[in-house]
């Protein structure tokens, strides 16, 4: 019963995530599809309505990593950029975004350390930048602007109100303009403009793109995608670099969405007109041993006729990924799905919510790890009613012990007589064993999105706690080698130093959730109970690792349910004992009234034994009595015949 029991467990957690993974797939078909994969070249052989060949867009040159970031910004004309948010700039040599620093973040914790760099330009270590442009169609030779174009520049620093405008000729009738602006925080906005100052009329091709050079080493978690991502006729696509380097190019046709690259906590994706249709793509590239990769869009053709101008526009987002920032960039340009760049995972429907929740309390606390705590005490608000049930029958299933065992003692032999007889006990008792698996099942996806949320989401990283916790998102940094900080030496280096980096909370944690296994029944069969004993210490070492939020909220939730369950556990067992005093009591005034009723039928007995004594003592009396007495006995006699009669 108890294995049965361990099994319902597994299988109902396992339900729940490939349950709702199958229901995604039948909502959303087309999710898993693999789209079309086309070789790499010049051209994905893609065509607009007019039958017209649409050419990809072009790659930016790989060269060798320069030594100093500050020397290549060097070499090429400038425009800078500062928003307050961002600062950088933008290169008159192929009029690219490729020089971006966020200045809310920094890469560690230290109030010295540098400000997360974004892009990079070509040149630099990891070069990273977005690049516009127009290609012409098949069999036209005029000269196109590219990434070695020099753009004339009108504006100093490209601000909020103040944009830039880059213009450039290529002396054969066409003149072209590309102005640039930015908001208050990570959006850019570049409209491309062509006048057409010939005689013929002109097929030209809008593309934008985004390429990266070299990315840095991906965390490699399966719950988080790193790398290509869009969303590409209404359907979220997300490619690995891996899959990229095996496939060389992906393309979707595509009405509106986006396309990008996504780390962690940053994103850099392009938001073409929604008005156009446009081709999206993901490739890769190896020139001169440096991986490539570009994500861009290429638009269908727009006809330039003799004395005409056309103009398209492209939204660049680059920066932090701030859901209420991206909430709100999806409200205002329409942008299908933005949010989901934040890979918040199956359980969207879940941990977007929490997030808010987060959010919401930490404006009020000021304090992320409060906001955790207070969130946890309202989950178990919620589940209470569940919880309750739940715990009111482990603890009848506690008292039932040592009757399980007296079974399991006399049908041990009799496996289906003893599944009958202990059935039939928990029916009795009014007992079900899987009742205390529901609380635990309800509270996977929970746990699983709350962890989501601690892991991917910016707002918590380098959120502080309080004492050692300074960063709410990354494992507790102390460790029991050293005491937690006691003793001075550091454990980085030793041998299996990762795997034993077990802090104080994670210890809280085990400890809380050693507590709480004591006041559940334990399972009768020793193995299961050894199996049971040694999950708080698996679970220790296993939730080390993991973003010291979390392990906060499961040892924050384990002091709460040991709270409950005691008071619950208090209550059942004062009620049973009320109940079996009542019980005994109800007894103990049957059997004395039994025992009074006994009493009185006794009493009657013996005076009829008393009258019919007396009358035979009266009739055996001897002939010799006297007169005298004769007539006393005789009124005596008479006394008592009235007295019957009455």
């Amino acid at each position: 019963m108890d294995q049965r029991n361990l099994l319902i467990a597994i299988v109902a957690s396992l339900a729940i995530i490939f349950g709702f993974q199958f229901l995604m797939g039948e909502l959303y078909p087309d999710r898993n599809k693999p789209p079309q994969t086309t070789e790499t070249g010049t051209t994905t052989g893609t065509t607009t309505g007019e039958g017209v060949p649409r050419p990809a867009a072009p790659g930016g040159p790989v060269q060798a990593p320069a030594v100093d970031r500050a020397q290549v910004l060097a070499e090429s004309p400038r425009i800078a950029i500062d928003n307050g948010v961002m600062d950088g700039s933008l290169t008159l040599r192929g009029g690219r975004i490729d020089d971006l620093r966020l200045k809310k973040f920094r890469e560690t914790l230290d109030d010295d350390s540098p400000e997360v760099t974004l892009l990079s330009p070509t040149g630099s270590k990891s070069a990273y930048y977005a690049a516009f442009g127009w290609v012409a169609a098949a069999g036209d030779d005029r000269a196109m602007p590219n990434g070695d174009t020099e753009w004339r520049g009108l504006g100093s620093t490209l601000a909020p109100g103040q944009p830039v405008t880059l213009t450039w000729d290529n002396g054969d009738g066409l003149a072209f303009t590309r102005t640039i602006s930015i908001d208050e925080s990570y959006m850019f906005e570049i409209t491309q403009t062509v006048r057409n100052q010939g005689s013929a009329p002109v097929s030209l091709f809008p593309y934008s793109f985004i390429s990266r050079t070299n990315p840095p080493p991906v965390l490699g978690f399966y719950i988080l995608h790193e790398g290509p991502i869009g969303v590409l006729d209404e359907t979220l696509q997300e490619v690995d670099y891996d899959d990229l380097d095996d496939d060389g190019t992906v393309s979707y046709a595509n009405t509106g969405g986006w396309i990008g690259i996504t780390d962690k906590y940053w994103l850099v994706s392009l938001i073409p007109d929604g008005a156009a249709d446009a081709t999206g793509r993901f490739s890769h590239v190896v020139v001169e041993g440096q991986n490539r990769y570009q994500a861009d869009f290429t638009g269908s053709a727009r006809q330039v006729a003799p004395g005409a101008t056309v103009s398209v526009t492209t939204h660049l987002f680059a920066g932090a990924k701030e859901v209420q920032v991206l909430d709100g960039y999806a409200d205002e340009y329409g942008i299908d799905k933005f949010d989901r760049a934040i890979d918040f995972g199956w359980f969207y429907f879940l941990t977007k919510p929490l997030f808010y929740v987060l959010i919401y309390i930490n404006g009020q606390v000021g304090n992320f790890g409060i906001a955790i705590l207070i969130l946890t005490v309202l989950i178990k608000l919620v589940m209470f009613p569940l919880a309750n049930k739940s715990y009111r029958s482990m603890s009848r299933m506690k008292a039932l012990q040592p009757e399980i065992t007296e079974l399991r003692e006399r049908f041990g032999e009799d496996k289906q007589r003893l599944n009958q007889e202990m059935m039939g006990l928990y029916k009795e008792k009014k007992v079900s064993p899987a009742a205390g698996c529901l609380p635990i099942a309800v509270q996977i996806p929970v746990f699983f999105a709350l962890y989501k949320v601690l892991f991917v989401t910016i707002e918590m990283r380098h959120a502080p706690f309080f004492g050692w916790i300074q960063d709410l998102s990354a494992p507790d940094p102390t460790t029991f080698l050293n005491l937690f900080g006691l003793l001075p030496f550091s454990v980085e280096g030793l041998p299996y130093a990762e795997f034993l980096m077990i802090g104080a909370w994670p210890l809280i944690m085990g400890i809380s959730m050693f507590l709480q296994q004591k006041l559940n029944p334990q399972p009768p069969d020793p193995i299961q109970a050894k199996i049971f004993m040694f999950l708080p210490i698996i679970f220790t070492f296993l939730l080390a690792r993991f973003p010291s939020g979390l392990v906060i909220y499961w040892a924050w939730n384990n002091t709460l349910s040991i709270g409950q369950q005691w008071v619950i556990m208090r209550g059942v067992a004062k009620a049973d004992a009320e109940k079996k005093a009542a019980a005994s009591k109800s007894k103990a005034t049957a059997a004395k009234s039994a025992k009074g009723g006994n009493k009185a039928e006794d009493g009657d007995a013996t005076d009829a034994d008393d009258t019919d004594s007396d009358a035979e003592a009266g009739d055996a009396e001897p002939k010799t009595t006297t007169s005298a007495a004769r007539g006393k006995h005789k009124g005596r006699n008479k006394r008592r015949s009235r007295g019957g009669r009455r």
